[in-house]
């Protein structure tokens, strides 16, 4: 049998990686986003117009929309138009873009009035299923929710610290019941309702609200985001009225009519075949 030899003392240890240049980012990290060189022009996606990166565009910092490019001015127009139109959650303008836009980015661009309406919508549309009225103060009208639930009588806003009565959406009736308010309005409120009714203006079917159509579509929507039918008051999907032509029940009962007819006559030619059959010549 051969001798093993062996060299005396422990084995070195290998050499240690070299370590990676300080500007070469650690294989898991994410690449970051190319920025384009200054001064080239990109195609705003809303106007279609060249745009200069560095002066006109506004671009989010959202990942999956940082390859879209539009124009200050259109993206205020864009943001206004919408929340015009009661649609707090924007989204995205980008062509088969499904993210919506954050309010916070767009502070600067739009100013603080937009910026403030932007999060009262997303706020009031947060709280849409859930109990709530506005202050009936005049010049307050601030949105008032019932965040413990139950039934609630008198309440105080926050914003002017009056006490109204949450059932009756009117103030506080110290010493009377809700059934015996109809004497305690004043005569704004008369005046009003007199003005509402020559003006024929529509209460929503939901928040209760005074709506006016100036001109368009008899469906409206309330600010409350409720569409309903400004001729009769009631909701889309209970619309039976002939606003638009027929209704839906008329044209069902008009289907049914024909349906009928055809299959009496298809039942009396039954019955004749069988009573007098064909002969043959």
């Amino acid at each position: 049998m051969g001798n093993v030899t062996s060299t005396p003392g422990r084995p070195e240890p290998p050499p240690p990686p070299p370590p990676l240049p300080a500007s070469q980012p650690p294989p898991s990290a994410a690449e970051p986003l190319e920025l384009p060189p200054p001064g080239q022009n990109f195609t705003c996606e809303i106007c279609i117009e060249p745009i200069e990166i560095a002066t006109q565009t506004f671009r989010t910092q959202n990942p999956r929309c940082r390859t879209h490019y539009f124009c200050n001015d259109c993206m205020i127009k864009y943001i206004k138009a919408k929340l015009e139109d009661s649609v707090p959650r924007i989204p995205c303008p980008a062509l088969n873009c499904s993210e919506f836009l954050d309010p916070e980015e767009y502070w600067v661009l739009v100013g603080d009035p937009l910026f403030v309406r932007w999060c009262d919508g997303l706020c009031e549309s947060a709280i849409m299923g859930m109990d709530r009225c506005y202050c009936p103060n005049v010049n307050c009208s601030s949105l008032i929710v019932n965040e413990c639930g139950g039934t609630v009588k008198k309440a105080t806003c926050p914003n002017c610290k009056r006490s109204f009565c949450f059932r009756c959406k009117i103030p506080w009736h110290s010493g009377f019941r809700c059934e015996e308010t109809g004497e305690l309005r004043d005569q704004n409120d008369r005046a009003f309702g007199v003005l509402a009714e020559q003006r024929k203006w529509k209460r929503c079917p939901r928040c209760h609200h005074f709506v006016e159509l100036i001109a368009g579509c008899r469906i409206v929507k309330c600010r409350c985001l409720t569409s309903f039918c400004y001729n009769c008051g009631r909701q889309v999907h209970q619309h039976w009225c002939n606003c638009d032509g027929l209704s839906r029940r008329r044209f069902f009962c008009i289907i049914l009519f024909v349906l009928v007819i055809q299959f009496s006559l298809y039942l009396c030619f039954i019955i004749f075949s069988a009573t007098f059959p064909a002969r043959d010549v």
